[in-house]
């Protein structure tokens, strides 16, 4: 059974730093690309950055280049965002996805998706 699931959202301050990680079951990192994706309040659901089956990074955004990283532990199956100097225009709810071997930056090539986690930044 194919699951996908992100965790690790919260609410940190301004400037702070915050982990979100996309646990996957039912299939391997080997084999499909994962990308992340945010979706603010009355906003379109947008790309932020993907890690390839092979491993090479992919950002979908320029807001998150030199803060946001994205990287994967194979043996756990599970792909993580690394988010630093957050900005309030960073809240939204963070999704994660799977689409087979490279990130194709399509939204409708993705296969499966989590829930979503919810990533709040204020003061």
């Amino acid at each position: 059974q194919v699951q996908v699931v992100e965790s690790g959202g919260g609410l940190v301050q301004p400037g702070g730093s915050l982990r979100l990680s996309c646990s996957v079951t039912g299939f391997t990192l080997n084999s499909y690309a994962i990308g992340w994706f945010r979706q603010a309040p009355g906003k379109e659901r947008e790309g932020v950055l993907c890690i390839s089956s092979i491993g090479d990074t992919t950002y979908y955004t320029d807001s998150v280049k030199g803060r946001f990283t994205i990287s994967r532990d194979k043996a756990k199956n599970t792909v993580y965002l690394q988010m630093t100097s957050l900005k309030p225009e960073d809240t939204a709810v963070y999704y994660c996805a799977a689409e087979q071997l490279s990130c194709s930056g399509s939204y409708y090539a993705y296969d499966y998706w989590g829930q979503g986690t919810q990533v709040d930044v204020s003061s």
